[in-house]
């Protein structure tokens, strides 16, 4: 079954959660793990490694903590997890130069390949900001719902 790390979940929620609050200069790593219940240790390594890539820029000092180094919109689910686990492919054959002993004989290396570039293509369609409104999205239906609820 193909899934996500811990700590690629854990950077998707984090930078979601800091899309959501552009009012704030920046947010802290406890900030954001008191929010989710998440390890703030882990958390903030995980922040630090974003920050190393280009995802986040980092500010020092009392009020300091993380900001988008981008606009939500411009930042992808891809590049977050490219950024956290390093590339992913579905089958460790299309990993690296060294190949497969079977490469000759393979009949599902180019098939896989191209549903691992499929993934690929659609993490990279869904960005920071997509995964924040999403949420208000789903957030607003419900409020809604509960007020028809309410005034039947």
């Amino acid at each position: 079954m193909l899934k996500l790390t811990k700590k690629a979940d854990y950077g998707l929620m984090a930078l979601k959660y800091i899309a959501e609050h552009p009012e704030t200069t920046a947010l802290s790593a406890k900030d954001v793990a008191d929010a989710y219940g998440i390890p703030a240790q882990l958390l903030a390594k995980i922040l630090q490694q974003m920050t190393k890539s280009g995802l986040l820029k980092s500010h020092a000092g009392m009020n300091g903590g993380y900001a988008l180094a981008r606009e939500a919109r411009s930042i992808s689910a891809y590049e977050v997890i490219l950024a956290i686990d390093g590339p992913f492919f579905i089958t460790s054959c299309t990993k690296g130069k060294s190949g497969c002993e079977l490469t000759t004989n393979c009949t599902i290396k180019e098939p896989l390949a191209r549903v691992n570039e499929t993934i690929a293509g659609v993490l990279k369609s869904i960005s920071i900001q997509d995964l924040a409104e999403h949420e208000h999205s789903a957030a607003r239906a419900h409020e809604a719902n509960e007020l028809v609820a309410l005034k039947v």
